[in-house]
C-alpha cells in the first residue's frame, strides 16, 4: 500500500482538532452527487408511491466506501464527521425535492393553474429556507432536545459508528438491519418496531394505541378518518403543544444564573462532553428568539405568495391581511407538529396536519386560488425541519466524545446545516428542471390530489362541529402528558397514519423492551448496578432499534425499482 496514503488514512482515522468543513472539495463534490441522486429518487417515489424514504442512510454507507478506496484524498472521507455530512445532504435533498418543493407546486397544477407553479415554487422555497433555519437555531432545546428520540438519526449515527469500529455492535446492528429489511419486503412496517425501542415510552405507547385504533376501526363500522376524529384530536393537542412550547420560552429565574455557573464551574466540564457540559447549547432565550424570527419570516414569505400568485388583487385588505396572518401562523404551526411528532415517533403527520388548515380555510370561505396557495405554503414546512433534526440527532451522537465538546459541537451542527443547504440547493435545480415532465406525465404527488379534490368538494355540514368536539379530548390528553411526552400529538399521529400492523410492531416492541430490561437485572440488588444494567439495556435495544430502522429505509429507497 502507498505510505502516503496509509498516512492519511491514519490522519482521518485520529480525532480532528477542528471540525470537518462542508466546503472541503472532495466533500462537497460527494455532496452535490448523492444530492441530485437523493432529489430524483424523492422525486420518482413522491409521485408514484406516494412516499419520501429517509436516504439518509444510503449517504453513510457511500461515503464510508467511497473512504474505503486507496487513494490518499478519497481516505478523507474515513472520517465519521465527513460521513455525517454527506448523510446530512442526501436526505436534506431527498425530503426537501419530495415534501418541500415539489408536492407544494403540484397543488395548482392539479387544480388547473399551471401559471401559479413558479408563484408557488417561490413560497416553497421560502418556506423550506425558513423551516430549517428556524429548527437550526432551536434544536437542542427544551423545546426540541438533542436527548430527544429522532430515531433516524440514532439509525444513521449508528451505521456510520458501526461501519467505523466493527465488532459486537457491528455484528448487532447488521443483523437488526437485515431483519428490518427483509420484514420491510413482506410490507411489515419494521421500522415502527425499531422506533418502539427508542424514546419516551410514554409517547410511544400512545403512538402504538393510535396506530391500533386506527387500523381497526373500520372494522367495526367507525371511519375515523371520513369523520374527521383524528385531525379533531390533533387540533386539541396541537394548540395545547403551542401554548406549552410558549411556555418553554420563558426565562426561569435563576435559569440563566445556573447555566453561567456551570460554564464557570472549570473547564472539565467543557471539555467533557454534553452530560458534563452543564446541559443544552439552546437556552429559553434563543429558543424564544428563534421561534419568532421564525414567524416574522414566514410572514413575509406569505407576502411574497400573496403578491407573487395574485392574491393581493383578489382580496379584500381585510380578507388579506387575514390570509397573510392565517399562511404564517399555519407554516409555524405545522413545522412545530410535524417536529415534534418527529423527535418522539420517527413518523411525521405533515399531509395531515396541511389537511386540518386546509379545513379551516373552507369553513372561513377563502376562495379557491388563495386557499389552493395556503395549503402549497403550509406544505412546504415541516419535513425539512424534521429531516434536519434527524441529521442534528445524528451528528450529536458522533461528536459526543469531542474535547472541548461545546465549540466542536456548535461548529459541526453550522456545518450539517451548510452541507443541508447545498443539498437544498441542489432539490431546487432538480425541481425546477424536472416537475413539467413528471406532471405532464400525469406523475402528480397523490397526497397534492387529495388536497385540490378536498379544496373542490367543500365539507360535509357539521365537520367543524365534530373536530372541536374531539378536539377538547385531545388536548386533555397532550396537557395529562406535558411537553416532554407529547401523548396528545402522538395519539392523533397515530389515528393519522394508521399504517397496518405498525401499532403491533410498536407494542410489541415496548413489551420486548421491558422484558429485555428486567431480565437483565435479574438477581441485581445494589442500586448503582442495576443503574448500569438498564443503561446497558437501553445501549443495546437502541443498536436493534437503529438496525430495523435502517433496514427498513433501505428497503424504501429499494423501492425505486419498483416505481420505475
Amino acid at each position: 500500500m502507498n505510505p502516503n496514503t496509509q498516512a492519511t488514512a491514519t490522519a482521518a482515522d485520529a480525532p480532528p482538532r477542528s471540525h470537518p468543513r462542508a466546503f472541503e472539495p472532495v466533500t462537497l463534490v460527494l455532496t452535490i452527487v448523492l444530492s441530485v441522486l437523493g432529489a430524483l429518487i424523492g422525486i420518482v417515489l413522491i409521485t408514484t408511491l406516494g412516499v419520501s424514504p429517509n436516504t439518509a442512510v444510503i449517504g453513510a454507507l457511500v461515503a464510508m466506501l467511497i473512504g474505503r478506496i486507496p487513494i490518499g484524498v478519497l481516505a478523507r472521507m474515513r472520517s465519521q464527521h465527513r460521513q455525517n455530512l454527506v448523510q446530512s445532504a442526501i436526505s436534506g435533498s431527498t425530503f426537501a425535492a419530495a415534501n418541500s418543493l415539489l408536492t407544494p407546486i403540484a397543488v395548482p397544477f392539479a387544480l388547473g393553474r399551471n401559471d401559479l407553479v413558479w408563484p408557488m415554487l417561490g413560497g416553497a422555497v421560502i418556506g423550506l429556507a425558513v423551516d430549517s433555519w428556524v429548527l437550526f437555531r432551536v434544536f437542542d432545546s427544551k423545546l426540541l432536545p438533542a436527548t430527544g428520540s429522532w430515531p433516524a438519526g440514532i439509525a444513521a449515527a449508528e451505521t456510520i459508528k458501526a461501519g467505523d469500529t466493527g465488532g459486537r455492535k457491528a455484528a448487532l446492528l447488521g443483523v437488526s438491519a437485515v431483519v428490518g429489511f427483509v420484514g420491510a419486503l413482506f410490507k411489515l412496517p419494521t421500522s415502527a418496531a425499531g422506533v418502539g425501542f427508542l424514546g419516551n415510552i410514554w409517547a410511544l405507547a400512545m403512538f402504538g394505541i393510535g396506530l391500533t385504533i386506527g387500523q381497526y376501526a373500520p372494522d367495526f363500522g367507525f371511519d375515523l378518518g371520513a369523520r374527521h376524529v383524528p385531525h379533531g384530536l390533533m387540533i386539541g393537542a396541537g394548540l395545547v403543544a403551542l401554548v406549552q412550547a410558549l411556555l418553554l420560552m420563558r426565562t426561569r429565574k435563576g435559569g440563566a444564573a445556573a447555566a453561567a455557573g456551570a460554564k464557570a464551574a472549570g473547564g472539565a466540564g467543557a471539555a467533557a462532553g454534553p452530560d458534563a457540559d452543564g446541559g443544552r447549547t439552546v437556552e429559553a432565550p434563543q429558543l424564544r428568539r428563534g421561534l419568532l424570527e421564525g414567524m416574522a419570516l414566514f410572514l413575509c414569505g406569505a407576502v411574497v405568495v400573496a403578491i407573487g400568485g395574485g392574491v393581493v388583487g383578489g382580496l379584500s385588505l381585510p380578507a388579506l391581511v387575514g390570509w397573510v396572518l392565517l399562511a404564517g401562523v399555519a407554516a409555524i404551526v405545522h413545522q412545530l407538529i410535524v417536529g415534534l411528532a418527529a423527535m418522539h415517533s420517527g413518523w411525521f403527520p405533515a399531509f395531515a396536519v396541511t389537511l386540518i388548515f386546509l379545513i379551516i380555510g373552507l369553513v372561513l370561505h377563502i376562495p379557491t386560488v388563495p386557499l389552493a396557495l395556503l395549503v402549497g405554503y403550509t406544505a412546504s414546512t415541516g419535513p425539512a425541519f424534521a429531516d434536519l433534526g434527524y441529521d442534528f440527532k445524528a451528528g450529536w451522537l458522533l461528536r459526543r466524545d469531542a474535547a472541548p465538546w461545546r465549540p466542536f459541537e456548535l461548529e459541526g451542527r453550522r456545518q450539517q446545516y451548510l452541507a443541508q443547504l447545498v443539498g437544498f440547493g441542489v432539490a431546487l435545480v432538480v425541481v425546477a428542471i424536472a416537475w413539467k415532465t413528471f406532471f405532464s406525465d400525469g406523475k402528480v404527488p397523490p397526497v397534492a390530489e387529495v388536497y385540490v379534490t378536498t379544496i373542490k368538494t367543500g365539507l360535509e355540514p357539521g365537520t367543524m362541529t365534530t373536530m372541536l368536539l374531539w378536539a377538547i379530548p385531545g388536548a386533555l390528553v397532550q396537557l395529562l402528558g406535558g411537553p416532554s411526552r407529547q401523548m396528545g400529538v402522538l395519539l392523533a399521529t397515530g389515528l393519522l397514519v394508521a399504517t397496518p400492523q405498525a401499532g403491533w410492531m410498536v407494542l410489541g416492541a415496548l413489551v420486548v423492551r421491558q422484558l429485555y430490561t428486567r431480565w437483565r437485572r435479574r438477581g441485581v440488588t445494589d442500586p448503582a448496578a442495576r443503574e448500569e444494567s438498564d443503561e446497558q439495556a437501553e445501549n443495546d435495544l437502541s443498536l436493534v432499534g437503529a438496525g430495523l430502522v435502517a433496514g427498513s429505509s433501505l428497503n424504501d429507497v429499494g423501492q425505486l425499482t419498483k416505481a420505475l
